[in-house]
């Protein structure tokens, strides 16, 4: 506290203030964190053996990093949350543009104001989330973007042009002692990415022909898609070298991953008159399209799948059996296979298709909800243990489901037809009638999709016999 109490340089020195680099005080906080087994990612779900031991390994050793990964990856996520490991506050000189520590201040200003008053220079203590900085590179970003640049009324006010007290400084400099990133780094023009060179290695920069020595403190991270990351020509090879770690991303290899990363991430509502519950199935299928699509031969997996499009997915999913229990008058709200369907506008939009014929991608799509549906049925229930249900829809029986059907109606139906009280009862749905509902639902059709229902869809309405 008493450090934190220092108005100027000269009661921070009195204090024992010691001023650490980025990456000195990143890799002690790190250290901190790893002693006292907290997480280093929260929020970050399936990275626990891959990513994040990678990640320490770069903080521990200093090194900048670039994260390679397809889009919805969760880079940008961990690059902003390692401002959590900067410490909370750190003294920079009052009012300098590129955060001058006391002690050692870079810009001309700086070192004009020490010298002239010494330790009464006061010094203000800069929280640790205005120690980030991040630009998305674009073919139009400029080295007056990144870097600086000679700013005309400060030449017009009667500097010289070779007087650094001319130089507008740019985003990198700005963040002097913080944490800078560069988003879709291969997309930076060669020029720029020069002046990156520069600042990483010579830490000199030349603005306007004017060379100013800038020996900056900053962490540079930088995000890439693989792709374009290994296209040659894209990234200049002496830049690339500069980077110390290059880290994969991936998407989530467990569907318990999937599942988890929606459930986190999901918009919520306080919907106080109404209860949601969803059943562990639902949840699996709709993880389960995302991962056959990141599969499939007609998705264009140079782009990718992202982790949205679950999210996107499981939210609209959500929003029908919401719309449903609203029509119908009830207070649950359970998701049904019959709400599957309306997850086609969302996922249409999170996916690139190869060339496919006009009109083909909502076939596409269905493909994929019937592969996941047939897939997490398979591994809930097994089919010759329900041969009693088909014999009975072979002996005439049959049943008329729809999304707006009450769930009391289903209660119905798991009286009227035998043995399928006992397959339902395998899917745990308790008492509740919603519940109960989805869980025919997912049990015809999985017989279905295992050819041993026909059905017939008319109308929004489905009708599944022998």
């Amino acid at each position: 506290m008493a450090k934190a109490k220092a108005k100027n340089i000269g009661k921070l020195r009195e204090a024992g203030y010691h001023v650490s680099s980025v990456k000195e005080e990143m890799r002690r906080n790190l250290i901190q964190r790893i002693k006292k087994k907290e997480e280093l990612l929260p929020g970050i779900v399936g990275y626990e053996e891959s990513v994040i031991p990678q990640l320490e390994n770069a903080i521990l050793s200093g090194q900048d990093i670039i994260f390679l990964g397809e889009r919805g990856q969760a880079k940008s996520r961990i690059i902003r949350s390692l401002v959590n490991l900067l410490d909370e506050t750190v003294p920079v000189i009052e009012g300098c543009e590129i955060n001058d520590s006391p002690f050692d201040p870079l810009c001309k200003s700086c070192r004009d104001r020490v010298a002239k008053q010494g330790d009464k220079v006061e010094i203000a203590w800069l929280p640790r989330d205005e120690r980030y900085s991040e630009k998305l590179a674009t073919p139009d970003s400029t080295i007056a973007d990144l870097i600086g640049e000679v700013d005309p009324i400060k030449v017009a006010e009667g500097r010289y042009l070779s007087d650094e007290l001319t130089i507008h400084y740019g985003l990198i400099p700005r963040t002097n002692r913080g944490i800078f990133c560069i988003n879709e780094l291969p997309d930076l023009g060669e020029r720029i990415q020069v002046g990156l060179l520069n600042i990483m290695e010579e830490r000199d920069v030349q603005i306007r022909g004017y060379r100013i020595r800038l020996p900056l403190d900053v962490f540079l991270v930088a995000s890439a898609n693989p792709e374009d990351y290994t296209n040659r020509g894209r990234i200049i090879t002496p830049l690339r070298d500069r980077y110390g770690a290059q880290i994969r991303t991936h998407y989530p290899r467990k569907v318990e991953h999937e599942i988890g990363i929606m459930d986190q991430e999901h918009t919520r509502f306080d919907d106080k008159d109404y209860t949601v519950t969803v059943p562990m199935y639902m949840k699996e299928i709709v993880a389960e399209i995302t991962r056959l699509a990141r599969r499939s031969p007609d998705v264009n997996q140079r782009s990718g799948v992202s982790v949205r499009a679950s999210i996107a997915n499981y939210e609209s999913l959500l929003a029908n059996a919401l719309r449903r229990a609203i029509r119908i008058g009830e207070k649950d709200v359970v998701p049904r296979i019959s709400d599957l369907p309306y997850v086609l506008p969302t996922l249409s939009g999170k996916v690139e298709f190869e060339t496919v014929e006009d009109g083909k991608e909502e076939q596409i799509i269905e493909k994929l909800i019937q592969g996941a549906l047939v897939a997490v049925f398979n591994r809930n229930l097994n089919v010759v243990d329900l041969e009693d249900i088909v014999t009975q829809f072979k002996a005439g029986q049959s049943v008329e489901v729809s999304d707006l059907l009450p769930s009391k109606e289903y209660v119905k139906m798991v009286k009227k037809i035998d043995g399928l009280d006992r397959a339902v009862a395998k899917l745990k749905p308790g008492e509740n009638p919603a519940v109960i509902a989805s869980a025919v639902e997912f049990v015809l059709e999985g017989l279905h999709l295992n050819k041993r229902l026909n059905k017939d869809s008319v109308g929004g309405r489905t009708q599944y016999r022998g």
